[in-house]
């Protein structure tokens, strides 16, 4: 479900605001985009949104591979098999959900995601050394 962004009808104080805040509706422009979780899946999906003035960006709902880039300068694709940390949310180590800083368990070993697979529309990351 998408979120509003708009002002308050209300003041920190709990007191109403005056006009023009009264008879002001909701504008299109104040609703943010939905949440679209990368998951981890069989295959690499993606999904094109429409941004303002027309312009798309690509978001991945599904994660298949990952582009794993290591210390010596060579990046390889990697098969992704599932999440075993996640800073940003707890939860979403539960739901294999892929975002940035998250560590993920591939064939080459743990990597680090440094992409934003819901802005960037790729998974991309580095190889942690252990």
């Amino acid at each position: 479900m998408a979120k509003w962004h708009g002002i308050s009808r209300r003041k920190a104080t709990g007191g109403r605001l005056k006009r023009p805040n009264r008879y002001r509706g909701k504008r299109r422009t104040e609703i943010s985009s939905e949440a679209q979780y990368a998951f981890v899946g069989d295959v690499d999906a993606s999904k094109k949104y429409r941004k303002n003035a027309g312009s798309q960006t690509v978001r991945v709902t599904s994660a298949h591979t990952v582009n794993v880039h290591s210390k010596d300068g060579k990046t390889t694709r990697s098969t992704i098999s599932n999440v075993l940390e996640n800073s940003a949310n707890l939860n979403f180590v539960r739901r294999n959900i892929v975002t940035k800083g998250a560590i993920i368990q591939t064939e080459l070993g743990k990597v680090r995601v440094t992409s934003r697979p819901g802005m960037d529309g790729v998974v991309s990351g580095v190889l942690i050394e252990e």
